[in-house]
Parts: structure tokens; sequence; C-alpha cells
């Protein structure tokens, strides 16, 4: 199954989609991605395509997959492993394509008939984050997450941590005591002020604290989980096992939070998932992207014996129609019901791209960028 042929997508609102054939006419979909960088992992996919994959045998996964991380000098990192991740999407896509199978299949087969899901809510005021947080119970879920703060300086006086913990509370007050709370720090706030409100929040029984500290300080989790009961979880910016390696080795973590997209693809994604299981360690996968990307992270959540519950960033509940359904044949295969969904069973990663859709929608000059936040004194903060 020689793969000759290669094209990449970007289309609204912030995703990127890779394509590729075979000599067969088999075709195969993956979400490389970086948000706010996605020119830049087209290139390194145009790179990795170009000078090795083209020409090859689609089955060969994982050998790809090693000479992809091993045959370069220099490896790592949010640009090339998220190229990568796309890259292994598609070839996986691709090998349950040939054997009718969907990838859970491929992988093991599902350990599970339902998958537990949360989605982000926004909102500024304390108010909006209520009202949002009351429609996703009102649809079903039975879990959530939101952000903690804005911008944080290194200390805050005591107002600002106030201010987190009433934020906290009213999404409590309004979801009641069935509902479970994850509260995203972001890497917002220093490990000082993530001391001080840590362990105000074990109050409301939150399901697990995302990102307490920026992932370059990681060593600082040991200490912080010492003095609070509420779990904690990182792992977004973490892009392979070696990157959670020394996670797993330091203790002080509860739930590591992969992306499929960004962490490898499924290839690493389940071995990540495989090293936590042997740490009684949680798996919850962000994947605040889009259709590919969620139906790729379904693929292992369907299989991979620890997972607690599955993000995702699009609308999948009744509801007008969302980014993602302009690039699916069939958005029903998010199967939503009372918080959870189904596992994919088609063929592949189990979803059907509409290719006539992708094409004109590419046609849009996208450059997405996150804003660069500032203090009051103009000095950077983190976004």
């Amino acid at each position: 199954m020689k793969i000759v042929d290669y094209e990449l997508f970007e289309v609204p609102p912030r995703w990127l989609f890779l394509k590729l054939e075979t000599a067969d006419g088999l075709i195969g979909w993956g979400e490389p991605i970086v948000e706010g960088r996605a020119r830049t992992v087209r290139t390194a996919v145009d790179e990795i395509m170009s000078s090795y994959l083209l020409g090859k045998n689609a089955h060969h996964i994982e050998d790809h997959w090693q000479a992809m991380y091993r045959g370069s000098f220099y490896r790592g990192g949010p640009v090339l492993m998220s190229a990568i991740a796309g890259i292994d999407q598609a070839l996986w896509d691709l090998k349950g394509r040939s054997f009718g199978a969907p990838v859970s299949e491929l992988l093991g087969g599902k350990t599970r008939e339902r998958i537990r899901v949360y989605q982000w809510i926004g909102g500024d005021r304390v108010d909006e984050i209520g009202t949002e947080a009351k429609q996703l119970c009102d649809v079903g879920y039975t879990a959530l997450k939101m952000d903690a703060a804005n911008q944080m300086r290194h200390l805050e006086p005591p107002a600002a941590v106030s201010e987190i913990i009433a934020r906290v509370e009213h999404v409590r007050e309004v979801v009641g005591p069935e509902v479970d709370i994850v509260v995203d720090f972001r890497g917002r706030i220093s490990k000082s002020l993530a001391k001080r409100v840590a362990s105000e929040l074990e109050a409301f029984d939150v399901m697990f604290i995302e990102e307490p500290v920026l992932p370059e300080n990681l060593e600082h989790l040991p200490a912080l989980a010492s003095r609070t009961t509420v779990p904690l979880a990182t792992g977004e910016r973490l892009y392979s096992r070696w990157d959670f390696k020394p996670l797993f080795e330091r203790g002080g973590i509860d739930v590591v939070q992969p992306d499929v997209s960004h962490a490898g693809g499924i290839s690493e994604m389940l071995r990540i998932a495989n090293m936590a299981e042997a740490h009684d360690v949680a798996v919850a996968p962000n994947c605040p992207l889009g259709p590919i990307a969620l139906a790729a992270s379904l693929q292992v959540s369907a299989v991979v014996p620890n997972l607690l519950v599955q993000d995702h960033g699009f609308d999948i509940y009744p509801a007008p129609k969302s980014a993602a359904d302009n690039y699916l044949a069939d958005s029903s295969v998010f199967d939503f019901e009372n918080g959870y969904l189904s596992p994919l069973e088609g063929p592949g990663l189990g979803i059907e791209i509409e290719q006539d859709a992708v094409r004109e929608r590419a046609q849009q000059n996208l450059n997405w960028h996150n804003q660069v936040w500032r203090h009051e004194d103009g000095s950077v903060a983190e976004w």
C-alpha cells in the first residue's frame, strides 16, 4: 500500500488537515496542528513527506514513526511532534480502512462501550460562566472545564485569590454536586499562588486542577500535591513519552492529558497512556481541535483502561451547526447522549471527510494567532 500523494489544508476556524493517498486509491486523514502555528507545522509536514514518507508502504506505521522521530539529529518539541502526530493519524486511518476495521480494533479492541466527555466553558465574568455551565448541564454533560483566572502576576493580593474561588464556587452552586468540574489554571499562576489556591478549592470537590504550574516548572508538582487533596493534571504541552517520563518518576501527578495532535499521534498517545497506567495515573486526553483529531483521540480512549474523561473542542450535542459539521459527511458519528460519546465503529478513524467542503474552505486566507496579554505595567502575561 504505497503512499503516492498528500495534501494539506488550512481551514476555519484554526485547523490544519492532512490527506494521504495510496496507489490503490485509499485516502487517510490526519490533523497536524499547533494552534497559532499552522503554517510552521505545515512546513514540517511537507519536509517529512517529501524527504521520507512518499513512496513508502503505509502499513509500516511503527517503523515510520521511529524514522520520523529518530531519523533526525534534532527531535521533539511542539512543531515536529505535531507534524508526526498528524501523519501518524493518517497512517492509522489508512490501515484501518484497508482492513475494514476501526483503529481501536487494531489497537487491541474496546475496553468500554461509552466514552465520557467534557467541554470547556468560557466567559470572563462570573455570571457568564454560570450561564454556560448550566447550558452544558441542561443538554446532558456530567463534567465541564472552566478557566480559573485570566492573567496573573507572580503574587497577587487576597482579592485576586478570592475572585478565583468565587468563580469556582458559583459554578458549583449552578451545576450542583452531581457534575464534575475541572479547573484549568493554564499555567497562568505561579507555584506560590497555586499553593494558596489549590487547598481552598478542596471545598468544592473539583475533579482535578489542570496545569497548576507551567510545563517548564513541573518539578514543583510533588510539593504542591503534598499541600492539597485535589488531584493534579498536566500534559497538553508535553510532546512525547520522554517528556512525560520525569513526570511519572517524580510523582505528584494524578491525571495526564496528552494531545493526539501534539504528542506524536495515536501511536505515542497509546504508549503514554500505558506508562500512566503503570504509575497508577489516569488519562484525560486533551483535544480542543477539529473532528479528525477528536476521532483519532476517541480511538485511543476506547481502548485504554485508565481513561478518566475525554476533552473536545466543538459542539457535539444537538445544537446549531458547528464548525466541525462543515467538514463531515455525517456528523452523527459523534453521537452524544447523557455526557457520553459512543466509540467510532467505522473503518479507520471512523469519520468521512467531505473533500469538496475542505477544498472550498481552505481558500480562505487564515492566519490565526492567540493574542498577547500584558499586565498593567506593560510586561507580558501568560496567555
